[in-house]
């Protein structure tokens, strides 16, 4: 699971007809023969909409947990201890793509056996034990500053773990886990760091830090760290960051032109893994909107980008595609469709509004407020399927539950002004000059509830991320105009994304917790949690659980997916979760991205993979 993913800044998928998402494995890849020859070289251009890769570490803050900053920009360079998804529709672990071997479990899932393929890092280094042994002590001296962490899992759940040999670690867990838990969300988590990064100045000896035999030594080397990735007008240049086991390594970042170019990548020639880059380069093009990334593809000058809805002919319902292709033979299309859900978060400790937020009576008002059907109709032009819930509602998965399935698609909450209001009329409620204002305060049957004040009135604004996709300012104004027939006053302010970096951490009750709710797109399945659990979104004191919602069933069901691999389980928590509204969800968007004919085996991920090294022109 990742926050910001939450972003229509990374890349959207290739349709897929259904997932087999209980089975592991799947090491290979799911594309059709290349019918045309490959050439060897040439310069491929991914448009990037709206920001640029600002952190470049895998051991990454909250603040900078997003697509763009991990799989479209980390994952080229630096890959995980596993790999996830393939050039295709697959959402599994890829053990081909990964620099360890599946993992063994034994004593009923209380140890694991972590072995490692023998990769080499750029500077010919063994990506090895000591490798996988730095992240975790690391994980263990910096959790609070990891955006993956969550309270009692890793490395919480760690009863002890070593290097029991040169290519591999043991860890004991505290209990028995489901391995394909553990797998998906877990280890998942882990990214091999090598020894040029265990250090704590750019002049020091390799390894020096020795953070990956000393726990006690890691705040020294996580404080160097950190000051390097953020001064990203390194990022290209330093010894560190060159040091890469993945396919591609970094060499331009920033470089002013029109457009401007986020970042150059070349080929590793030193890669342990295949395939093996075709392309003499990859550049990430930052555009300013959708609008601009289509105009450059159907002019030529950009190689895959996303197409604005405003330019696509409505999709005739149970269609793939649109019938006719606005780009004409210069580029394909492929309908997107990635494994996600989005929704907003309202700010549970807020000083004023966090009491009416913890209603859940409000709750439910907010969400039959949500014209979801018409949404699709009017802004996304029929791309879009309601969200329901915490699990993905596309493409079909068998991690949905029958709640989120009900009253097509809209879950138990279907759109109603009528039921918003009854619900708040019948809970002390009553609209004074177009604004539902608490009139009845108090805890009594009928009443507003308890620490909501008398003349406390329901209204927020809602702070959202500009600079992506266009339809996102029309989803929420038609929110906000549906909200206002029931008397609940929304303001929307947008802000660059930057500006929001305060906000995306939980805040303790008090004058400094200001917000009132926050729309930052989407969020993928797609690490470090690739299992559709909600740890990270919904367990109490998770790091991306920004609004602070906590429940203590909600914290017992989602913990009871870590130790069973029961469907019946899973169901239990994701039907609690979609009655309980910890988020009000909003319509799950498929999108549709250009590709130029030129261009050859580019298939977009649905956990938002990038994995331009399968890509080649033809000869």
């Amino acid at each position: 699971m990742r926050r910001s993913k939450h972003h229509p800044y990374g890349i959207i998928v290739a349709v897929m007809a259904a997932l087999a998402l209980f089975t592991a494995g799947c090491g290979s890849r799911n594309s059709t023969a290349a019918s045309a020859k490959i050439a060897k070289g040439g310069v491929a251009t991914y448009a990037q909409l709206g920001v640029k890769p600002t952190w470049i570490w895998p051991f990454i803050p909250a603040s900078q947990y997003a697509v763009y900053n991990v799989q479209i920009f980390q994952w080229l360079m630096y890959r995980p201890l596993y790999m996830f998804g393939n050039d295709g529709n697959s959402v599994s672990v890829n053990y081909a793509l990964s620099p360890a071997k599946p993992p063994v479990y034994s004593d009923r899932g209380k140890t694991v056996v972590i072995n490692l393929k023998g990769w080499r890092w750029s500077d010919g280094e063994s990506v090895n034990a000591k490798d996988v042994m730095f992240w975790l002590n690391m994980m263990e001296a910096e959790k609070v500053n990891y955006a993956g962490y969550t309270p009692g899992l890793l490395p919480d759940n760690l009863v002890s773990y070593r290097a029991t040999g040169p290519d591999q670690v043991t860890l004991h867990l505290n209990r028995a886990y489901s391995s394909y838990w553990f797998t998906y969300n877990q280890l998942a988590e882990i990214t091999p760091m090598p020894a040029a990064w265990d250090v704590t100045s750019l002049a020091a000896r390799p390894g020096s830090g020795r953070c990956d035999s000393s726990i006690a030594r890691c705040p020294a080397v996580y404080k160097f760290l950190t000051a390097q990735a953020e001064d990203t007008s390194t990022y290209a240049t330093s010894r560190i960051w060159g040091t890469v086991d993945g396919p591609w390594r970094l060499s331009g970042f920033g470089v002013n032109g029109r457009p401007r170019t986020n970042a150059i990548f070349v080929p590793n020639p030193k890669y342990s893994g295949s395939p093996k880059p075709h392309l003499s380069e990859f550049k990430l093009v930052a555009y300013s909107d959708d609008e601009a990334a289509y105009k450059a593809l159907k002019a030529g000058k950009v190689d895959v980008a996303y197409l604005p809805v405003s330019e696509l002919p409505r999709k005739a319902p149970g269609a793939a595609l649109p019938t006719t292709n606005p780009l004409g033979r210069s580029a394909t299309l492929q309908l997107v469709n990635q494994f996600s859900i989005y929704y907003y978060q309202p700010n549970f400790n807020n000083p004023t509004l966090g009491a009416v937020f913890r209603k859940l009576y409000v709750r439910q008002a907010l969400q039959y407020l949500d014209n979801q059907v018409g949404m699709d109709a009017t802004v996304f032009r029929g791309y879009a399927v309601p969200g329901s819930g915490a699990v993905p509602d596309t493409p079909p998965n068998q991690w949905e539950p029958a709640i989120q399935l009900a009253h097509g698609g809209q879950g138990p909450y279907a759109y109603s002004t009528a039921k918003a209001r009854s619900l708040l009329t019948s809970h002390g409620w009553h609209e004074v000059g177009g604004v539902m204002t608490c009139r009845r305060p108090g805890t009594a049957p009928g009443d507003c509830g308890a620490r909501i004040a008398r003349n406390q009135k329901l209204a927020f604004t809602l702070d959202w991320a500009t600079g992506s996709v266009s339809d996102t300012s029309q989803m929420l104004a038609a929110y906000k105009a549906d909200a206002a027939r029931a008397g609940i006053k929304i303001s929307l302010a947008g802000k660059p994304f930057a500006d929001l970096l305060s906000e995306l951490t939980p805040c303790e009750p008090g004058p400094k917790c200001t917000w009132d709710a926050l729309y930052l797109d989407e969020w993928v399945f797609d690490g470090p949690g690739f299992e559709p659990t909600g740890e990270q979104l919904f367990q109490t004191g998770s790091s991306s659980n920004f609004g602070s919602y906590s429940s203590a069933t909600e914290d017992k069901l989602i913990g009871e997916t870590h130790t069973s691999s029961s469907l019946a389980v899973f169901h239990e928590y994701a039907a609690y979760t979609a009655r309980q509204l910890p988020y009000i969800w909003l319509p799950s968007q498929y999108a549709v991205w250009g590709v130029a004919r030129k261009l050859h085996d580019v298939r977009l991920s649905p956990l938002y993979d990038l994995l331009p090294e399968y890509w080649y022109f033809s000869g």
